[in-house]
């Protein structure tokens, strides 16, 4: 079972990471952390994705007033645990949390270009491209046209 685990003094330094062809197309997880830190103030959610005991990835996500929207700013599978349906796991757990509270009914994340897994996993839950900045491709969700994902 898959699960989120608030990131917290026992869990933030888990050493988890992406395979080298990755790196350019998700954040670390110390830069995760400091976008986290640094989006505090509008909300910012971090967690470790566990897989029962085992930490497998990590998420983090925050309200984006302007856009009137959460974003789903950053996710990553580390290396060893891909392909196993950790990933789309964890986007529904994310998007859940986000209906509970209620605050938004659209969420974006963005891919880049290229990163055809993202694409094709943010596509499952209904996620539609709307903007492209250079390789950086936006997506959005809105709840009020999608349902939950089983």
């Amino acid at each position: 079972m898959v699960c989120l685990v608030k990131i917290n003094e026992e869990n933030w330094r888990l050493g988890l990471h992406v395979s080298d062809s990755q790196k350019h197309f998700v954040a670390d997880s110390n830069a995760m952390l400091a976008r986290a830190f640094a989006y505090r103030e509008s909300r910012s959610e971090a967690y470790v994705i566990y897989f029962e005991d085992i930490p497998v990835g990590m998420v983090m996500y925050y309200d984006c007033d302007d856009l009137d929207a959460y974003d789903l700013s950053q996710m990553f599978i580390d290396e060893r645990y891909q392909r196993k349906g950790y990933g789309k796991a964890a986007v529904q757990l994310v998007l859940d949390k986000m209906r509970q509270d209620g605050k938004y009914s659209k969420v974006f994340v963005c891919y880049i270009e290229g990163n055809t897994v993202a694409k094709n996993l943010y596509e499952k839950f209904g996620f539609v491209e709307c903007e492209r900045d250079g390789d950086e491709i936006v997506m959005k969700l809105d709840f009020q046209i999608h349902a939950k994902v089983e």
